[in-house]
């Protein structure tokens, strides 16, 4: 460009000059905005859809065989399934609902009654109970009560390093008890403050525990509805025994919450984005602060100086549950230890519930098909809620899918499906003596 005077001037040069004569308050305002859209997208907040939607919420879609008695008597009774899940205004992100899980959730305070229970290789496992009588304020009584021995019980399983004390744990244990329930969590080995006993640790797949406490219970209280809940890795360990054992399994009912279904898929999810990698790094360090409240038996089944040096959940297992359990790879470990593969195997009414958006475990794993093809399973997507959180109400003090379980549970307890269960037990002892 040519000045008056006939001097070129580079158009670059007069750009330059004429972006600072814009006002430096100008830029700070566009890179506020620009650090908003950044938080908005990597958060995944879906505040603006919730806003054009009037705060509607979003249907649950349901997964089910065509000629299921579980749809039927129990599913097509839940009102909360046939509603809408809305999410807290403030907490519309599933990254948000995640973190804020055990901050925001809260309990009455209550104690738990413990018991010992030592499994058949000498392990230890804390079971820590919640009588419905215990809970004061209990006005409730399930469908098909009729007497105190009648009195249903739920086991409820925690995810990968929780136990009883975590507050999602105790808020479904509470509201359990509260709605005419006595309920038990099962603590996975080494966690929940018992010392590991025996030459094995808890792993992903490891279902043979919960088998064992499962057995214990109906042996001892033959008479008595037993139902389990399992959230997380849980609910996979959970999934996976009820596939395990079949038509052995001695519960009326379960529930899956947040779900993983196969570990190699998420394993894959965890090294995608951002906030997986975040997840991961978090999640890693928390199964090795919990192994290190045992070193000295990691240290002898494992290899301990490349657990410490992990830093992400794959890392931990191929250190710890790969050599323990002699996998020749990790993904053979990840594979072996997925629910999803006995899926088809389930003979238990089985509800199982997972947000679409769960920044933890990816709605890929999900297995659609095996869940559609076996009619004593009902799986309940929802598009938000995130990794069992499902944060509802404007105060973001309570969590819909244990409302959604405890409606669930009851209105399988008070059909003939639970009759039927009970009768197959009878008849499953009777063969055996």
């Amino acid at each position: 460009m040519e000045t008056a005077a006939g001097d070129f001037v580079s158009p670059y040069k007069l750009l330059l000059r004429a972006l600072t004569l814009i006002p430096i308050s100008h830029y700070l305002l566009l890179a506020f905005f620009a650090l908003i859209v950044f938080v908005y997208n990597l958060l995944e907040i879906h505040i603006l859809q919730d806003i054009i939607s009037g705060f509607g919420g979003g249907h649950v879609s349901l997964t089910f065989n065509s000629s299921s008695d579980l749809y039927r008597e129990v599913i097509s009774k839940c009102h909360l399934l046939y509603g809408r899940y809305v999410a807290t205004a403030w907490l519309s992100s599933p990254h948000l609902q995640t973190i804020l899980l055990n901050v925001l959730v809260k309990t009455p305070s209550f104690s738990y009654k413990r018991e010992i229970f030592r499994t058949s290789d000498g392990g230890t496992v804390a079971l820590d109970w919640l009588m419905n009588s215990d809970v004061l304020e209990t006005s409730f009584q399930i469908n098909g009560t009729n007497t105190v021995a009648d009195i249903p019980l739920v086991i409820v399983v925690p995810g990968l390093t929780s136990d009883s004390k975590s507050p999602y744990i105790r808020k479904i244990a509470y509201a359990m008890a509260k709605h005419g329930w006595n309920v038990v969590v099962c603590n996975h080995r080494g966690l929940g403050g018992v010392p590991l006993t025996s030459e094995c640790f808890y792993t992903a797949g490891k279902s043979d525990d919960l088998g064992e406490v499962v057995n214990h219970l109906h042996r001892t209280q033959p008479e008595t509805p037993i139902y389990a809940v399992g959230t997380s890795l849980g609910a996979n360990i959970l999934v996976k025994y009820l596939g395990e054992e079949g038509v052995n399994v001695p519960l009326v009912g379960a529930a899956s919450i947040s779900n993983p279904w196969d570990l190699l898929i998420g394993d894959r999810f965890f090294t995608r984005a951002i906030m997986q990698r975040f997840y991961n790094r978090v999640l890693g360090n928390s199964l090795k602060g919990a192994a290190k409240l045992h070193q000295e038996v990691y240290a002898r089944l494992s290899d301990w100086e490349g657990i410490e040096k992990s830093r992400t959940i794959r890392d931990f297992n191929n250190y710890s549950a790969r050599i323990a359990g002699n996998f020749d790879s990790i993904d053979a470990f990840h594979r072996w230890a997925s629910s999803a593969r006995l899926v088809t195997n389930v003979s238990v009414p089985l509800l199982c519930l997972n947000a679409i958006d769960d920044p933890v475990c990816t709605d890929e794993a999900i297995p659609w098909d095996e869940c559609r093809k076996n009619k004593n399973i009902v799986l309940a997507t929802t598009k938000h809620g995130g990794h069992i959180a499902f944060f509802e109400g404007t105060s973001g003090k309570d969590l819909w899918w244990i409302r959604v379980v405890e409606e669930y549970l009851s209105n399988l307890h008070a059909s003939s499906i639970r009759k039927q269960q009970m009768q197959k037990f009878k008849d499953l002892s009777s063969e055996t003596l």
